[in-house]
């Protein structure tokens, strides 16, 4: 078995922090989650998760204005160009301080990016290779604090930038004689949007504290007079700059100062005027920290519409090109909403869980997951689309396992609140509670194959609990295990239940018989996890100390195991005082599933890598890496030396008040801040694991979210998605000609089977051999394409058994074929001896035989001497 699985999507998360952005035509929404970014398409309503990652959370995203190139800032400041229809990372670049906001220019030349109190304005990339693709142009100083956001006017020519210190500056972009720099105030809290008019230079500014300004220039966009002379470079630049802080390419710098800039003679400098100042009246879309949002119409600011879609604070507010569709997004619900403000109803409207996964389930034919979090909601999500489509809220605690059943339209869970319940697929409705004589915490969970049995395991009285289906009664209560029940599995084929326990011991459970104990494995430290194989021939355990061993149900007898604490490879967390290395002897894995043929189990647990192994040869087949992102905690394998002091490291420190994310004091009369409230990063690990039933994928819930991996067919792949893009955009019979060879010599000979076998499943009949004519010019090619294209031909005819009706229809067996390759002598003389040797095992012959036998007929008469000596040489 090749493991050729490889990212394919994450789900249950669709929005961590950052900003939202609407693609070209407004039709799809890109949100960042974590350290990777998700494009929902809400057209099609799909959704789907980049195969690229930054080394931390994303903070920021800048779009292009064509939709093709996206710069992705994480909260170190690094960031990455990429390319949104290759999906692939263009160039890499380091800001060194955390960028506040990016913006692309409306004409796409340029971007400005904010960092702490500088505005930083870089030469877009463009369509040339380039070896840098970030040229630094200018860099404006101005404001006093950090900036907070950047806004562009529609002809590029200047841009604004807010602060913290409660200022609003604007800035040319070119070197304009009457507008170098402008300072504007009249606010009283933190910027949190800046906004150009139409074809303008009027502004809208918005604070946090709900007040709005709007100020009128008195010069129009085409007023703006372009200097001659290039300003001179600022001076003492290099005192602003930290001792340890990297030295980057700078170009032209613009200072803004207090005092306006002096006018020079016959040019008059552009001059603002605050016309009007509302206090809590909002421009266009305004969102607030209790989760409402209005909708105000301007420049009369007639109240449109007001809303509330949460209770938490929402974060960020998008709208896309045609203004029809606004974008919410809450960071602390992980909630993305997409309004359409003019009907008045939802396009858009997903949420993941809001704390960690702890448990999935397949669907018997593939096509769904279902996931229980620490929220106590039970989520359905779609394969095809990657998008939720129910929600169960009937929890009032954690959900630590779900399940199907085995026709899929029943889904169980179990749950911290003592309650087992079953859910219908069909009316979306809680159906069925099971429940406990005395209260229970349910920590385990198991259907049997009929779905008549719901099983049960509690943590806390250490027996399992028996249920039927039908009646939803109380069958039986199982004793017998001396500590908590950590994993229930029913076997496939009988009605044998497995159940693991602290107390070292794995029982299997007769249910036909009496509800006796039919077996006891004793193992070797404390039972985590068991899992059957699908023919009910095995059984995995995973123990407390890292080992997965292998029992066989009949005998009871260990048939192999495998030590896995050395693939844990767990990090280092923050505050550890000891060693990674060290740290990953205590780790073990919490998670076991089978694969479909039952030849390798994944295992998972406290750790950033799934493993696979195989079971025959009982190895480690491959690692997977759940995630890279350096924001969670137990990541970095060694001890960082720049986040220790003397008092000891960083992370035990309490940075004080923040900005809303950290401890505030409270005051007298104030209901604003919380001393109770901590602060700590999540730590990454695996809770569950899950294949797909039908072996093409499996799935894994993390501190990242819902990841899915499916399988990869390499240059079958690749080739499929470049003939088939090609054929949508082309003449079919210009494709047939000319793309079909084009693939076929990008093809390694050696891989053609793959290659053949593609073309016969999406082509059909109707293409014919693209070797045929290639072969027939081999006398113009080179000898290196000759040897190409009859080596294609040699893998290609080894189809005949399984392709030979199609290799007939297209073409293969035509007489100009079978001649081009009787062309060549040595071609000729294998042939020959292939003939000669089907007539001595007394093969029936065929009509190729007789175009052979014509062939040489006609070819013996005219060989010559020559000819036979160089025979005799190859033979």
């Amino acid at each position: 078995m090749k493991f050729a699985y490889r990212f394919s999507n994450l789900l249950g998360a669709v929005y961590r922090r950052g900003n939202l952005s609407f693609s070209k035509d407004g039709n799809s929404v890109i949100s960042p989650v974590g350290n990777r970014i998700s494009v929902f398409d809400l057209k099609n309503n799909k959704s789907e998760t980049l195969p690229v990652s930054t080394a931390k959370n994303i903070t920021c995203v800048g779009l292009s204005p064509d939709g093709n190139l996206a710069i992705l800032v994480d909260e170190d400041g690094a960031a990455l160009l990429i390319s949104l229809i290759t999906r692939a990372v263009l160039h890499h670049f380091h800001f060194h301080k955390p960028v506040a906001s990016i913006r692309f220019s409306p004409d796409g030349r340029k971007f400005v990016v904010t960092k702490e109190n500088v505005a930083l304005m870089y030469h877009a990339p463009g369509r040339n290779r380039e070896f840098n693709a970030f040229v630094l142009d200018k860099s404006y100083y101005g404001p006093y604090d950090e900036t907070t956001c950047i806004d562009w006017t529609d002809d590029s020519k200047c841009f604004v930038v807010g602060s913290k210190d409660m200022s609003t500056w604007v800035f040319g972009a070119e070197r304009w004689s009457n507008l170098i720099y402008y300072s504007l105030g009249g606010h009283k809290d933190i910027m949190v949007g800046c906004f150009f008019e139409k074809d303008s230079l009027d502004l809208y500014t918005v604070s946090q504290d709900g007040t709005l300004c709007v100020w009128e220039s008195d010069t129009e966009l085409d007023g703006l007079v372009l200097r001659k002379t290039r300003l001179p470079v600022e001076r003492g630049e290099e005192e602003e700059r930290g001792e340890g802080e990297e030295e980057e390419p700078r170009g032209e710098v613009i200072r803004g100062k207090g005092e306006r800039p002096k006018e020079k003679e016959g040019t008059k400098n552009v001059r603002y005027k605050q016309r009007s100042k509302h206090t809590h009246t909002h421009i266009l879309v305004t969102g607030f920290a209790s989760g409402i949002f209005h909708l105000h119409e301007l420049p009369e600011f007639n109240l449109i519409h007001s809303l509330s879609i949460s209770d938490q604070r929402i974060a960020t507010v998008s709208m896309n090109s045609s203004g029809d569709w606004i974008g919410f997004g809450c960071s602390g619900l992980g909630q993305l909403l997409v309004w359409e403000w003019q009907s008045e109803s939802y396009v858009f409207k997903q949420q993941g869980h809001f704390n960690n996964m702890a448990a999935l389930a397949y669907s018997p034919d593939g096509q769904y997951i279902a996931t229980g979090g620490d929220d106590g909601k039970v989520k359905v999500w779609n394969m095809t689309s990657g998008l939720c489509f129910v929600t169960f809220t009937e929890h009032t605690s954690s959900v630590t396992n779900v399940t199907f059943t085995s026709r899929g339209f029943v889904i169980v869970s179990a749950s911290l609140d003592g309650t087992v319940r079953a859910f219908d697929l069909h009316r979306y409705r809680n159906f069925r509670t099971f429940t406990s004589p005395r209260p229970a915490q349910f920590s385990s969970l198991a259907v049997d194959p009929s779905g008549d049995l719901v099983s049960a395991g509690a943590q806390d009285s250490f027996e399992v609990f028996i249920w039927s289906m039908q009646t939803g009664r109380l069958l039986e209560v199982l004793g017998g295990h001396e500590g908590p029940v950590s994993c229930l599995c029913f076997s496939p084929v009988q009605s044998i239940l497995a159940s693991a326990s602290w107390d070292k011991t794995v029982r299997l459970w007769d249910m036909m018989d009496s509800w006796q104990t039919k077996e006891t494995l004793r193992l070797t430290s404390d039972g985590l996890a068991v899992s059957y194989r699908p023919d009910g021939q095995e059984l995995a355990v995973a123990t407390l100390d890292g080992e997965i061993s292998f029992w066989s149900p009949q005998s009871a007898n260990q048939t192999g195991s495998v030590s896995g604490r050395h693939d844990l490879k767990m990090g280092r967390k923050e505050t550890e005082k000891i060693t990674s290395k060290q740290s990953a002897k205590g780790k073990s894995f919490t998670s076991l599933c089978y694969s479909a043929d039952g030849e390798s189990i994944l295992a998972g647990g406290q750790s950033k890598f799934v493993c696979i192994y195989n079971i025959r040869e009982q190895i480690l087949m491959k690692k997977f890496e759940i995630s890279c992102n350096l924001s969670l905690d137990a990541m970095e394998e060694f001890l960082d030396r720049r986040k220790m002091t003397e008092f000891g490291s960083l992370a035990l420190v309490d940075e004080g008040v923040g900005d809303g994310d950290g401890v505030e004091l409270s005051l007298p009369g104030v209901r604003k801040g919380d001393m109770s409230s901590r602060h700590f990063k999540p730590e990454i690990r695996v809770s569950a694991l899950r294949f797909s039933p039908t072996g093409r994928s499996w799935a894994a819930t993390s501190t990242e979210g819902l990841l899915t991996y499916s399988v990869w067919n390499g240059s079958l792949c690749q080739c499929g998605r470049r003939v088939h893009a090609c054929w949508r955009s082309a003449v079919w019979n210009v494709v047939v000609t000319v793309l079909t060879q084009e693939v076929l010599e990008a093809v390694p000979h050696h891989q053609s089977e793959c290659s053949w076998a593609f073309l016969f499943l999406v082509c059909g009949e109707t293409v014919r051999f693209p070797a045929t004519s290639a072969l027939e010019q081999c006398g113009m090619w080179s000898p290196v394409l000759q040897q190409f294209y009859l080596s294609w031909s040699q893998s290609l005819l080894k189809q005949c058994g399984m392709h030979g009706q199609k290799l007939k229809t297209c073409g293969m067996w035509s007489c100009s074929f079978v001649s081009v390759l009787c062309s060549c002598d040595w071609n000729m003389y294998t042939i020959r001896y292939a003939v000669a040797l089907s007539k001595q095992k007394g093969v029936k012959r065929t009509a190729g035989d007789a175009l052979c036998d014509k062939d040489e007929s006609e070819d013996s008469e005219v060989m010559s001497e020559a000819s036979l000596e160089e025979t005799d040489m190859l033979m």
